[in-house]
């Protein structure tokens, strides 16, 4: 098998948009920090200079991987995230805190953050196990190997914690989904997300109600017996204000939510006593599924009052609208919308943003840089970087679905997965459509760590893309 390179095998678009989205990125990193005394582009005491330096050390990165045998990354696969997983355990001892998260290492001047690494040893683990022979993704034992292969780093970065980078190993479902798991699974992961939120905005009596009509509406799509539907709604309501009328009598008086729980545990008995005489299976999955969601609806507030600290539990509200402040943790949200609803239709032009000038935008040049984008470069200009950027993600398909290898195909998809979740999410928070959760913009995003790992994570699948012709059909 022939390693050599040759540049007709190079997919060229995929480089040359990457060429514009780092170079694109690195003049507004510039325009964010640039003064009257500016000297150089390698100025380290400014963050334009470090970011060179890091395209630079990128751009050699990308060399070396040219220069590496393809297949080393399968080889090599699991020795790769068994380090990334190392270095998630040594930040968590002698890491170095910055902005309340333990999630670096300063070394020689640089911060190194592992987490940014350990997606690419993530996405090389999953794929060379999901390539393996006769690994089927809907059995229950890949399913956990997998669960376990993604799981690991994600709760290691939540222990730093970092949730926003922790939040970006559920991209993974993506691929996993392309490579067979059951769509239900991730029905029940999108499920679970929109009930977290409507368990935050909604009355907990509201809640269960509608997991109670969700529950019978499910009866009544399997049975298709609607009579036997609305007779078991009656029943439900019925059974409710019987109860509410006896807690009249008593001293105190049951509050409704208790006697909602109460009614549903009486209807769920009723019906499981049934289906087991007329030997309903799918009347127990109903049941089992109430059941799990009313319990998920109780970790929700631990885990907001426990997990999330309280800038963030504060960002959370602002989103739902169930708060409001400007000018203290709303404070980025609103000036990041200000800034980009400032620019219009063409921005103020290159460097004469004022918010950005003025620095009214904390953490501009990382998770708000889209804000300077919209400020200087206006609307043409952010539609511009959305068409780059979505261009690179269908290029990126194309690409995965013509791998002949499973590996390749696989840690394709794994990338494509990343790249997607960083794009969508960090745009969304800098338009106030998803909560600030700390999300780099791939390759636009001021910083060292997130530059060269999106890089390494693209360009290694840039090198298995340029050998897939040495796989037969």
């Amino acid at each position: 098998m022939n390693d050599k390179f040759y540049i007709e095998d190079l997919d060229l678009t995929s480089v040359v948009l990457y060429l514009l989205l780092i170079i694109f990125g690195w003049l507004n990193i510039f325009a964010v920090s640039y003064n009257e005394n500016f000297t150089s582009v390698f100025d380290m005491d400014m963050t334009y200079g470090y970011q060179m330096i890091w395209m630079i050390i990128s751009v050699i990165c990308i060399i070396l991987l040219f220069a590496t045998d393809h297949r080393i990354f399968h080889f090599f696969a699991y020795p790769i995230y068994a380090f990334t997983m190392v270095l998630l355990l040594a930040v968590l001892a002698f890491g170095t805190e910055v902005n309340n998260s333990q999630s670096w290492f300063r070394i020689f001047g640089f911060n190194l953050q592992p987490a940014e690494f350990a997606k690419v040893g993530t996405a090389i683990a999953v794929a060379r196990y999901l390539s393996g022979y006769n690994v089927k993704l809907w059995t229950w034992r890949s399913m956990i190997i997998v669960s376990a292969i993604i799981g690991l780093p994600l709760l290691l970065i939540a222990a730093q914690p970092d949730f926003g980078t922790a939040m970006v190993f559920s991209a993974f479902l993506l691929l996993l989904y392309r490579e067979g798991m059951p769509g239900w699974i991730l029905a029940m992961a999108l499920f679970f997300a929109g009930l977290f939120l409507v368990t935050l905005l909604a009355s907990p009596v509201a809640v269960i109600i509608t997991l109670v009509l969700i529950a019978f509406a499910g009866f009544g799509i399997y049975s298709k017996r609607y009579k036997n539907l609305f007779f078991g709604i009656a029943v439900y309501v019925s059974l409710f204000f019987v109860a509410k009328y006896v807690s009249r009598f008593l001293n105190p008086a049951i509050d409704n939510y208790y006697l909602v729980l109460l009614t549903t545990a009486i209807c769920a008995i009723v019906f499981f006593v049934a289906a087991m005489k007329k030997r309903l299976r799918y009347v127990y999955l109903i049941i089992a599924l109430l059941i799990g969601s009313i319990a998920f609806t109780y970790t929700v507030d631990y885990v907001f009052d426990n997990l999330l600290k309280p800038h963030q539990q504060m960002r959370v509200n602002i989103l739902l609208g169930k708060e409001t402040d400007i000018r203290n943790v709303g404070y980025n949200l609103n000036q990041s919308k200000i800034a980009i609803g400032s620019g219009g239709l063409l921005g103020k032009g290159f460097l004469n943003g004022t918010q950005t000038k003025l620095d009214f935008v904390p953490e501009q040049s990382t998770d708000f840089i889209f804000c300077t984008i919209g400020e200087e470069w206006g609307f043409a200009g952010t539609t511009i970087v959305i068409i780059i950027y979505v261009a690179l993600l269908i290029r990126l398909l194309f690409l995965a679905e013509r791998q002949r290898s499973a590996f390749s195909r696989i840690y394709g998809y794994g990338v494509l997965s990343v790249l997607f979740f960083h794009f969508g999410v960090n745009i969304a928070m800098t338009i106030g459509l998803f909560p600030v959760v700390g999300i780099p913009l791939p390759f636009f995003s001021y910083g060292g760590s997130s530059m060269l790992a999106f890089t390494m994570m693209l360009f290694i699948f840039i090198k298995l893309d340029s050998k897939r012709k040495v796989y037969a059909k």
